[in-house]
């Protein structure tokens, strides 16, 4: 006769979850680290009550203070982990369950593995309709939580206690696959967390997920190895999956022995350190001269663990060498067979071990001019150098302000940005050094990721420094993990860059026709035209967060930027330094493109002047 245990079907998750483990390369890792949550009716009395009361659980709780900044904590948290150990995360229905949507969006582009459980309205739907309760007439069945299925990579509702153990076992299949991972919800009916089940006991047995690395076939190494050696000068772009294979030692081996340049994505920069001789920093549209340079003349094109958004290839621009092939080496299959790509499915280290053995077995070496590509690193080195001496002026630029903070922080610091202009200075200027210090969401390029994902990227390293690079808008747009940061005593230190709106997209803007910023700075309305064209709007972002608990510093020189960084140093609570930037000196260009819909027909003549010009470039590089 089955052992079986009776617990309500909240208390039987969490027990679940506790007993998760996972092994790659024969270590084995805590799977479910802990569960972010904001309580309301919904999921109070299930999970709130489970988690409160049972004994023997080891899985803190974090109070959050908005549901989608948890669910990009706890994204922050497993991509710095490598994808080994992840937080669930829980919600009370409605409005709190739709927050979380954003954060299920932006883990699942990025590939990394969230566990999501939003509170869901009775099964039984006897206190029918309840509070913050959605109905659809045509199917009564749809939830608020039928929202996630279009950003889940798993998808799932339990309408029975029973139902838990299936849909645990399928949730816990793609957490744990390094080609299928993303975001998992499973939606969980108030009625049905408190409802009790006779659980067999088996089902909270330790379990033991492997994740082995993806081999791959030796058929296919071959067919990779054959077009590379009919080329001449091929390029490698490193992408997020070089990260979680822990496959950088692996890389800055094989380009320096067959001398191949290597391009970083932005999830991929860090995996080499700027002085590798064969780095050429960022590639595409918010990339650096040289990996742009290289790409344009490259006849093969080894796209490594990325998923070659259009950022990262010039909205297909990039590669204009009429002879460039692909290869995609990747465990996603889909990914991996974009730009049309001669596709290897496997792990990112096995595939350049295996390749690299076929390539030195046959003597093969690149054709690059090693002269060339020292020429192109040096002179980048100069303009960088420049852009982080800053203007002529007194006022502070955005560049000069990145500048100082990498010489600044030490190896083994974390930057953390996500969205606006500072990713595209980080990925071009940023001098990497430590590994995993440089941590960038732009699959999605969410705003008000930040904050909160420096909060759980303290929590994966609590022993690093800890630094969110975030703009005025994506601060105004989330920052309430700041308190959370107090509240758990985790340190983190934001940098506002307060530059007076979205001047990032005023650029874009701007650089298409438009003459003005319009809607994009944050202004106050002009009485006699209507529109957001008056003074600036002064802001203290200090002032806020300082009404947190936080410890403030104000810089509008550089030397004040200076003094609060070496003075934040010593800081045992979260900081901010609130440093005014000159609007629209971040920098842009640098031999690259990025395709926009410009208005074919304007009352404005520009607009229409570069639509022909956007259509001109599109149609003499694209593939």
């Amino acid at each position: 006769m089955t052992e079986t245990v009776r617990v309500t079907t909240a208390q039987a998750l969490l027990k679940f979850l506790d007993a998760q483990y996972l092994v790659v390369d024969g270590q084995e890792y805590k799977f479910v680290q802990g569960v972010f949550g904001i309580f309301g009716h919904g999921n109070l009395l299930g999970i709130g009550e489970a988690l409160e009361n049972m004994q023997g659980l080891s899985l803190p709780f974090y109070q959050g203070k908005n549901e989608q900044a948890i669910v990009h904590a706890a994204t922050a948290f497993a991509k710095q982990k490598n994808r080994r150990q992840i937080f669930a995360c829980t919600s009370s229905i409605g409005p709190g369950a739709l927050n979380m949507v954003t954060g299920a969006g932006t883990a699942t582009v990025n590939r990394i593995p969230v566990l999501l459980l939003p509170g869901d309205t009775f099964a039984d739907r006897q206190p029918d309709p309840v509070l913050q309760q959605v109905e659809m007439p045509q199917d009564y069945g749809i939830t608020a939580n039928d929202a996630f299925k279009a950003v889940s990579k798993y998808w799932d509702r339990v309408n029975r206690p029973e139902q838990l153990m299936a849909a645990m076992l399928n949730a816990m299949r793609v957490l744990t696959d390094p080609a299928e991972t993303g975001a998992v919800t499973v939606a969980l009916p108030q009625d049905v967390q408190g409802e009790a089940y006779d659980f067999p006991v088996a089902f909270f047995r330790k379990r033991v997920h492997y994740q082995d690395r993806r081999q791959p076939a030796p058929s296919a190494i071959e067919r990779a190895a054959k077009l590379l050696r009919s080329k001449k000068k091929p390029l490698i772009i490193s992408g997020g999956g070089v990260q979680y294979a822990e496959a950088g030692e692996t890389l800055a081996a094989f380009a320096a022995e067959f001398g191949i340049p290597v391009g970083t994505t932005q999830a991929g920069k860090g995996v080499l350190p700027w002085d590798h001789p064969w780095n050429m920093g960022g590639i595409g549209t918010t990339g650096a001269r040289p990996a742009n340079m290289v790409a344009k003349e490259a006849d093969l094109v080894l796209a490594v663990g990325t998923r070659l958004q259009d950022f990262t290839t010039a909205s297909k621009t990039q590669f204009q060498n009429p002879e460039v092939e692909f290869i995609g080496v990747n465990v996603n299959a889909m990914d991996a067979m974009k730009m049309d790509a001669l596709y290897v499915a496997a792990d990112a280290r096995e595939a350049l071990l295996q390749l690299g053995s076929v390539l030195r077995a046959e003597s093969f070496q690149s054709a690059w001019d090693r002269s060339y590509v020292d020429g192109l690193r040096r002179d980048w080195d100069a303009e960088v150098d420049r852009l982080y001496a800053g203007g002529s002026g007194p006022e502070v630029t955005q560049p000069a302000v990145v500048g100082v903070l990498n010489e600044f922080l030490a190896d083994d610091d974390v930057i953390v940005c996500a969205s606006g202009s500072l990713p595209g200075d980080l990925q071009r200027l940023w001098r990497t050094r430590g590994r995993k210090s440089y941590h960038l969401e732009y699959g999605f390029s969410c705003m008000g990721y930040e904050i909160a994902a420096s909060l759980g990227v303290k929590l994966a390293q609590p022993e690093q420094e800890v630094y969110a690079l975030v703009g005025d808008g994506g601060y105004l747009m989330m920052h309430s993990e700041l308190l959370t940061s107090i509240q758990e005593g985790y340190k983190i230190n934001v940098i506002v860059f307060d530059n007076s709106g979205f001047q990032c997209i005023q650029s874009l803007q701007q650089g298409h026709g438009s003459p003005s910023g319009f809607g994009n700075e944050f202004r106050v309305r002009d009485e006699e035209t209507q529109r957001l064209t008056g003074r600036c709007l002064p802001i203290d972002f200090a002032g806020m967060a300082g009404s947190f608990g936080t410890k403030t510093y104000r810089a509008h020189t550089m030397t004040e930027f200076r003094d609060a960084l070496l003075a934040s140093r010593s800081d045992k609570v979260s900081t901010l330094i609130d440093v005014k930037v000159l609007p629209g000196s971040h920098t842009d260009g640098y031999d690259s493109w990025w395709r926009v819909g410009t208005a074919e027909v304007s009352d404005n003549p520009k607009v229409v002047q570069a639509h022909v010009e956007d259509q001109a470039y599109f149609k003499r590089h694209q593939r």
